[in-house]
Formats: structure tokens, sequence, C-alpha cells
């Protein structure tokens, strides 16, 4: 677990970029239009903030294209790969003697919109909720409270394939609280 949140990070920027490679807007396929401007223009502009704003851009750039580069495959995404395994090896553990696992939805309380504008400290939020999306074991956030007027979530956590076990956990704990 400890690996989590690297791993989710690597490997989900690294499968963005694979993914989006093909929406190029234009440039490689569809229909030619004569241009005086140069290929790296063009691409850049279709590329640029026309179709992807600056987070997907940041994501393919930083992360997904740089550890899929030869050289960099299997010291990030493979090293990834291993420790998405590890976590998914830790729930099967784990669940040999729990049906659910229970615990807050984020180390700290919700930052106010606009609060935080750190990337870094918007991804280590995530901590709580990415080993259940690497494992890919269902999970679910219900409403548990507030914390300074904020609001708090309870993080419901259940074996693969459970989904139903989740849920249901979630309305029954939603239906004693109300």
């Amino acid at each position: 677990m400890a690996y989590a949140l690297a791993a989710y990070y690597v490997t989900c920027m690294s499968e963005a970029s694979s993914n989006l490679s093909r929406f190029d807007g234009g440039v490689r396929f569809g229909p030619s239009v004569e241009t005086k401007r140069s290929w790296h223009d063009e691409f850049r502009d279709h590329r640029g903030g026309a179709l992807f704003g600056k987070e997907v851009q940041s994501r393919i750039m930083l992360g997904g294209t740089f550890a899929l580069s030869a050289g960099y495959y299997g010291k990030y995404y493979a090293k990834a790969q291993v420790a998405r395994e590890n976590v998914r090896k830790d729930f099967l553990r784990i669940f040999r003697d729990a049906d659910i696992i229970a615990g807050p939805t984020m180390p700290q309380i919700a930052f106010k919109l606009g609060e935080k504008s750190d990337p870094l400290s918007m991804y280590l939020a995530d901590i709580l909720t990415v080993p259940a999306n690497l494992a890919g074991v269902p999970a679910i956030s219900v409403p548990c409270g507030t914390v300074e007027k904020m609001p708090v979530g309870l993080q419901l956590i259940g074996r693969h394939f459970e989904d139903e076990r989740v849920v249901d956990a979630a309305f029954a704990y939603e239906t004693e609280v109300a």
C-alpha cells in the first residue's frame, strides 16, 4: 500500500497518454488541408488548449509520455505494475478476515474550491482512494458529517466483484445515520 499513490499516478498518466495519443485533431488522420504552417505548429495548436486542457496536457507529457518512453518504461511503468499487483494482493490478504473496509475518504477535511492550486498537494489528497482503484476493488464514499462546516466522507471498500455488498453497506450506514 505504501507505493499505491505513486503507482496509481504512473499507471493512470501512462495509460491516459497512450489512449489519448490517437486524438490529434485531424493532424495525422482526416482530410488534409493545405497550410503554410509547419507540422509542429499545427500539432501544437491542435494538442493545445483547443482539445486538451492544461491538466490533461500535463498528465500526458509529464507522466505518461515520459514513463512510457524508451529507457524509462522498465524504470517507471513496469515497476508501477508490480506495485499494482502488490496492492491487489494486500487487499486479498485483508479480505481473508474482513468483508468490508471502512475508513476516511480523504486524509484531511475537504478543501474549499480554489484553495489548492498546487497539483502535487491535490494528488496527495487521493492517497486513501487510489488503492481501491489500483486494485480494481469496489469502493464508495458516503457523506458522514462535517468538520469546520466542510463535508467528510466515509469510504467503504469491498472484495472483488462484491459491488452489491459495498452498496448495501453504504445504504445501511446512510439509513442508520439519517
